[in-house]
């Protein structure tokens, strides 16, 4: 991948809706190289997919929150299964590994307090092998991209 590759995919970021025209102005290839690098980033799985991005208040979903779980001892048996139910709840949006005291961070999006309880004693709590769970509400977003910084 070179610069003109990330060129193209940081415009993509920016508007997944560009025409191959409008996308060729801006990265200043003419459309067929331009669509033709489009189309090797996607085949190489550089560009896994397009989707919309929506205002999760505007959707009904106001509240963000991360949760860090610790699992008891984490052995082969109790990561995969923990890693294979978090991959079935849709309120969990963002999972990470983690270096340090805690084994996961979660992203949570939920429509009320009372989702969140729901969520935790029907959901979370129902996962073996947990140790503990610690909880941070966020309440306001300062900065949120989903472009990447120019590499390099």
């Amino acid at each position: 991948m070179d610069a003109k590759d990330r060129q193209i995919i940081r415009e993509l970021q920016r508007d997944g809706r560009l025409t191959n025209q409008e996308l060729a102005e801006r990265v200043n290839l003419s459309p067929s190289p331009c669509l033709r690098r489009v189309r090797n980033l996607e085949t190489a799985g550089v560009i896994t997919g397009y989707t919309a991005l929506v205002d999760q208040k505007a959707y009904g979903l106001p509240i963000t929150v991360f949760v860090r779980v610790r699992l008891n001892s984490p052995s082969q048996d109790l990561i995969t299964g923990f890693e294979a139910a978090v991959a079935r709840i849709d309120q969990i949006q963002d999972c990470f590994l983690l270096a340090g005291s805690d084994d996961y961070l979660l992203r949570v999006i939920v429509d009320s307090l009372e989702g969140y309880e729901d969520f935790m004693r029907r959901r979370l709590h129902a996962i073996p092998g947990i140790a503990s769970i610690d909880t941070s509400f966020a309440y306001g977003v300062v900065k949120q991209t989903r472009v990447f910084p120019v590499a390099g």
